[in-house]
């Protein structure tokens, strides 16, 4: 397995941690950012989800600067982004800073898609994300991480940063849903 690809599974291990973080309060106190206190264990998730969305770019840019690119790469790196994404997302409904019908249309999307590169797997054919699905995938990350950071540093200055990226994550996943259908909807016509 090349190194791309290690980095790739790294992030896939980071997520139970991630979760643990946020989904119990491990009572580690406060910290006063803006108007907003934000737990600690918070700030630890978001670091976290930070420190393995950057693992995103770092293995495709090290995929592609050295060739490395590789089918298992293909399909493991947007597993990875799904599961992590999907994860930031559906902890964020139940601490209630994201409304669930967003989360239902992004992770309906990551379904849709999921299975039809199912589909193409079974036919013999990889299909890799697309340049609008990475852009989607950092929009959603941008957004989990704002709302996780409690919209700091926005917070300051009364700017709902965290709430119009979530909106805009929720645009890019759908525009970015239809157009890989468009692309690839061969993949289910010739489906056998």
């Amino acid at each position: 397995m090349n190194i791309p690809n290690r980095i790739t599974i790294s992030r896939i291990l980071l997520i139970p941690i991630f979760i643990l973080l946020l989904a119990f309060d491990f009572d580690w106190g406060t910290i006063l950012i803006g108007k907003e206190i934000l737990p600690v264990h918070h700030l630890a998730a978001a670091i976290l989800f930070i420190l393995a969305s950057t693992t995103d770019w770092i293995d495709g840019y090290y995929a592609r600067k050295y060739n490395l690119v590789t089918n298992l790469g293909k399909f493991l790196d947007p597993l990875a982004d799904k599961l992590l994404v999907s994860a930031g997302l559906i902890l964020i409904v139940e601490l209630q800073m994201a409304p669930a019908w967003i989360v239902i249309v992004i992770i309906s999307r990551e379904f849709a898609v999921t299975g039809l590169r199912l589909v193409a797997a079974g036919e013999g054919t990889v299909l890799a994300a697309s340049k609008l699905g990475k852009l989607k995938t950092w929009t959603q990350i941008i957004a989990i991480s704002a709302l996780l950071l409690h919209n700091f540093p926005f917070e300051y200055i009364g700017f709902p940063f965290d709430t119009i990226m979530l909106y805009v994550a929720a645009v890019f996943t759908v525009v970015s849903g239809v157009d890989y259908f468009m692309k690839n909807w061969h993949v289910m016509r010739d489906a056998k």
